[in-house]
């Protein structure tokens, strides 16, 4: 499928996974957490990190959009597993456990959610220690939280990239789009269990070693739109390269692949000396990786297709969620 540049950033500016977050930042401004001292980091974060000792205590939380619950309960319970345990690896963390809540009333719906939940859990290995249970409801859902710890020196943020970093992306790439969730690429159900735990364990070693600055894992805003929510958080601009993407052979729809929700995929901003050390470590678990452009101060993420370039998203006036980074008494910076 050829494509020009103006169609790509047309079609990731106007994608759902990016303008649904746009008023985020409206409910973060009505609960500040500034005068919570042992709070961390929160808005604009994966997790946010609260003060335990010579740890962080991590918290994220994920709802399944009900569309999918309805197509798939299964793959719902699943993804309710994943994109939570995603969230805590992204943060440099291990995830502990989490409690789950669903809502339906439809016997089927629930059973078929228990066992993609069961199954993330025997993936992941992260025990599922509670919950609640709506049978009455009109609506169906799957809610789960998560709590993860990470050693304070380890933690990786999405608000501080800096400039002159190089921006890395890696995927696992050994994936398919499901029927029933085509907006995503699956990995995670087809991989051992033993490579689906070592891709997250990457993430804490990357941490533990202190090579990246910042990072995100990518979520539904696509491969390219979580790299403007980290460089939006960050407050900095960058020039990425769409050619260097790693992309699956014989895959021809790019916008299809930069929109995917990606299994197992994140983004790093690094110095460009621990770049390679980065991309070792992920090849040795199974995913491919690229540098596919560097940081700068320019608050525009700026892409560039077979000799164009182009603004995407300009941070001095558009919004993907509008959170910037709050200066927290503990917050590390």
């Amino acid at each position: 499928m050829v494509m020009g540049l103006k169609e790509v950033i047309e079609a990731i500016r106007t994608f759902p996974g990016v303008t649904r977050k746009s008023r985020i930042h409206e409910i973060v401004d009505l609960l500040p957490t500034d005068r919570f001292p042992d709070i961390a980091a929160a808005e604009g974060e994966d997790a946010a990190a609260v003060e335990d000792g010579d740890h962080y205590t991590l918290f994220a939380v994920d709802g399944i959009m009900e569309s999918l619950v309805k197509a798939d309960p299964y793959m719902a319970g699943y993804f309710a597993v994943l994109v939570n345990v995603n969230d805590i690896a992204a943060m440099g963390g291990r995830a502990v456990a989490m409690v789950d809540v669903m809502s339906t009333t439809d016997e089927r719906i629930c059973g078929r959610m228990l066992k993609g939940m069961e199954e993330g859990v025997r993936r992941f290995n992260v025990p599922i220690v509670g919950g609640h249970t709506h049978p009455d409801s009109n609506y169906h859902a799957i809610d789960v939280a998560i709590i993860g710890i990470v050693p304070k020196d380890d933690i990786i943020l999405s608000s501080t990239a800096q400039d002159g970093d190089d921006i890395i992306f890696v995927i696992d790439l050994e994936g398919h789009y499901p029927k029933t969730t085509p907006f995503c690429w699956e990995t995670t159900l087809s991989r051992p269990i033993e490579m689906v735990q070592e891709q997250m364990r990457t993430v804490t070693q990357i941490a533990a070693e202190h090579l990246v600055h910042a990072g995100k894992d990518m979520s539904n805003p696509g491969s390219v739109g979580t790299l403007g929510m980290l460089l939006e958080t960050s407050e900095m601009g960058a020039t990425v390269d769409l050619n260097k993407i790693p992309r699956p052979e014989h895959d021809e729809d790019l916008i299809r692949w930069l929109e995917a929700y990606q299994g197992c995929g994140f983004v790093f901003a690094a110095a460009p000396e621990h770049s390679a050390r980065v991309l070792e470590l992920f090849k040795a678990c199974g995913c491919a990786g690229a540098v596919v452009g560097k940081v700068d101060n320019s608050r525009q993420l700026k892409l560039t297709m077979n000799g164009e370039t182009g603004v995407l998203f300009d941070f001095h006036h558009d919004i993907i969620t509008g959170c910037r980074p709050k200066q927290h008494p503990g917050k590390i910076l």
